[in-house]
């Protein structure tokens, strides 16, 4: 199932949503899916007996994918509603047995086919990756820009794993560090600059944006290969050093061009009024 029938679904106005700032995630009523899905006249009875079905299961982590949220009800008043993130939702609808919910299962089971095929041979990773960004109306010199970025990015995570740094929360931290260092702003800013919420970042970043968080990162890969940190407050140092260096790189091309390289364009300001409606800088 293509990606933008499945946000067409997320987005009903049958169906309420919660973007939650802190985690940058949306979130969705359970409730109101399943109403969509199955067409139940009582869907709060029937969220209630798949509880139940996919607890005897053993699906025993039901209730972590689940929050609580206040939500705005039919007679105008908030009240406490189950609601899960796009993956959390994901993994109940696998359990619908309804027409609706087929081609969610379907496109998870493509989704999930194409990861084992990228495992085995990561180079369609990336010709993926460039099909996708084709459709979306990217140019081919953008493209390129973008596709050496992840392998820089994963030249720095590979380097940030060998010293002894946790995927997640670790990796999020060093990387605000860098992206403060050489833009002067968080990653949050940085995204609430372009007027983004769960979109990447990199990919709202015009060719010299991209371009110099590359530099920060490579010079971030090769200052930790030498100095060789232990710990998150010595990776968190290395960080801002590589990021210094893109810094002053920045700093010289602004003065040069009188123009700022952090701006508030993002993919869609970036679409040329043309007919190819390429993205680029």
């Amino acid at each position: 199932m293509a990606k933008e029938a499945s946000i067409k679904l997320f987005e009903s106005k049958k169906i309420r949503v919660h973007w939650d700032n802190e985690s940058e995630k949306w979130y969705f009523s359970v409730i109101d899916i399943i109403e969509t899905l199955t067409g139940s006249n009582n869907p709060r009875r029937y969220w209630s007996d798949l509880k139940r079905k996919l607890t005897k299961e053993g699906f025993n982590q039901l209730y972590e994918i689940i929050v609580q949220l206040k939500l705005k009800a039919s007679d105008g008043k908030k009240y406490n509603t189950d609601c899960a993130d796009t993956e959390g939702l994901l993994r109940i609808i696998q359990s619908i047995p309804s027409p609706k919910a087929e081609p969610f299962k379907i496109w998870l089971a493509k989704v999930g086919y194409e990861r084992i095929e990228e495992t085995e041979d990561p180079e369609k990773a990336f010709e993926r990756a460039m099909e996708t960004y084709l459709k979306k109306g990217y140019s081919k010199n953008w493209i390129n820009q973008r596709l050496k970025s992840i392998e820089v990015r994963k030249e720095l995570t590979d380097e940030w794993h060998t010293r002894g740094m946790k995927e997640g929360l670790d990796y999020a931290i060093l990387t605000n560090e860098i992206t403060k260092a050489w833009a002067d702003r968080d990653v949050k800013a940085y995204k609430k600059l372009k007027g983004l919420k769960k979109e990447n970042l990199r990919d709202n970043m015009t060719n010299l944006e991209l371009v110099l968080n590359m530099l920060a990162e490579a010079s971030t890969t090769e200052i930790s290969k030498e100095k060789k940190p232990q710990g998150l407050a010595e990776n968190k140092a290395i960080a801002r050093k590589g990021g210094y260096a893109a810094k002053k790189a920045r700093l010289e091309i602004e003065k040069q061009t009188g123009k700022s390289i952090v701006t508030k364009k993002n993919a869609k300001k970036l679409k040329q009024k043309n007919d190819n409606k390429e993205i680029e800088e």
